[in-house]
């Protein structure tokens, strides 16, 4: 497994991932309702590669074939400035003041969104997870030294990995658009 950096090689897996598995987050074989999240589509993609990013766990195709291997996992992270068109991250921002990590004030300037990050079913368990974090802190740190991200109070699992493998605190519970959610912050 190869955990690295996108690129544009990359773009129509990821665009394709996007909108696969957008509802992945409440989907656990039994629920029928779906996540009223933001799915990224390709010029957001083409973005947060750019000028922001993304990391990928790549499983490798036969060296001899030439083609690309295969994604089975990603995460993404990017400035505010990207994600604030979105209502929820205003939402967010709109409080960020309140908060400290470390004694440091949380600003639009010194933190930045982290996540979706997305596995593949089978691939989970395999320490993909903490590998893409790992990764992502590693290029985040260089502008930020604090990445957020908020989890559905009903995806337990998410929270879990994030909170136990990730070590990331909880900074807040807040409530938009008729659903409960955890603000969760990490120092990169």
């Amino acid at each position: 497994m190869k955990i690295r950096l996108a690129h544009m090689g990359d773009l129509k897996q990821l665009v394709k991932l996007e909108r696969l598995h957008l509802n992945d987050e409440l989907s656990d074989g039994s629920q029928a309702h779906a996540l009223d999240g933001q799915a990224f589509g390709e010029a957001e993609l083409r973005q947060l590669i750019d000028s922001h990013w993304i990391c990928v766990a790549e499983r490798e195709a036969d060296a001899l074939d030439g083609h690309q291997g295969e994604i089975v996992g990603y995460v993404i992270a990017g400035a505010w400035s990207f994600f604030e068109s979105w209502p929820v991250y205003r939402h967010i921002l709109k409080r960020l003041k309140e908060f400290s990590l470390g004694g440091i004030k949380l600003t639009k300037s010194n933190s930045c969104q982290y996540g979706p990050i997305w596995i593949k079913q089978e691939c989970r368990g395999q320490g993909i997870f903490e590998a893409l974090v790992t990764e992502i802190r590693t290029h985040v740190q260089a502008k930020f030294p604090f990445m957020l991200t908020f989890i559905a109070e009903d995806n337990m699992a998410s929270f879990s990995a994030h909170t136990n493998k990730a070590s990331m605190q909880v900074l807040d519970f807040f409530t938009f658009d008729d659903r409960d959610y955890y603000l969760l912050a990490l120092s990169t």
